[in-house]
């Protein structure tokens, strides 16, 4: 029988494609999307993704949404206690493995098996390793799609955030950025590819700068012709892909 997992959900590309390959592995079942939202805002932590949208990926991927809420500002202290509560509800309810979409920040896993050492969940890392480069080119060519949710101007200009992500975002980033942005360059929402029945269409509203980084609003649509949002809207059509 295949090992019940939950997957830590940012809503961004890289967890979208650790999605994918959990649900090619015959040994595993992925039934539940766990995502911290920060309460003040009601949008996931560090993406600033709206509640909504969040809820419409899992619907998408046919999963459970498991959210957390953290506060804001939000200490480690903070963050370690509701998680620790979120694994003794995971192991409550049978489960032993929890997965993450991290690339290579060897600081960022270590953190992560320090944290689940000895609770009885195992820390599993389905797209570790992987070349960012070959990585992103391989998520576009398989049909994710993606928009810059947040940028980190100190990396990117503003202009980046609300842009698709795609070849022509690739082929058009600064040398020294990763191209799957896993130094926290960007940061993005996944509205469509093979882990999705459907596409959940989006359009950047509003790019504010706050604490540092620049977001762009993404705003829930049931349009898929640009012609139907306001012109100083950015349309994204996620039913083609």
């Amino acid at each position: 029988m295949a090992d019940e997992v939950w997957l830590c959900w940012s809503s961004g590309k890289d967890s979208a494609w650790a999605l994918r390959a959990l649900q090619r592995d015959p040994c595993i079942r992925a039934t539940t999307l766990v995502t911290t939202m920060n309460v003040t805002f009601d949008r996931v932590a560090m993406h600033a993704v709206r509640r909504d949208l969040v809820e419409r990926q899992a619907a998408a991927a046919g999963l459970r949404l498991e959210l957390v809420d953290i506060p804001w500002p939000c200490t480690n202290a903070q963050y370690e206690a509701v998680m620790g509560a979120l694994v003794a509800k995971a192991l409550a309810a049978g489960v032993t493995r929890m997965a993450f979409g991290d690339l290579f920040l060897e600081d960022v896993r270590s953190y992560r098996e320090k944290m689940l050492a000895g609770t009885g969940v195992e820390p599993i890392f389905p797209i570790w390793g992987s070349d960012t480069r070959e990585l992103a080119h391989e998520m576009v060519a398989g049909g994710l799609d993606a928009v810059v949710t947040c940028v980190d101007p100190k990396a990117l200009s503003r202009e980046y955030a609300g842009r698709r992500f795609d070849a022509d975002f690739l082929a058009s980033l600064p040398e020294g950025v990763d191209p799957c942005g896993e130094h926290g360059e960007f940061h993005t929402f996944a509205c469509a590819g093979p882990m999705f029945s459907e596409p959940i269409p989006v359009r950047a509203g509003e790019v504010v700068d706050r604490d540092g980084f620049v977001f762009a609003d993404l705003l829930p649509t049931t349009s898929t012709h640009p012609g139907d949002a306001d012109s100083s809207e950015k349309e994204h059509d996620c039913s083609s892909r």
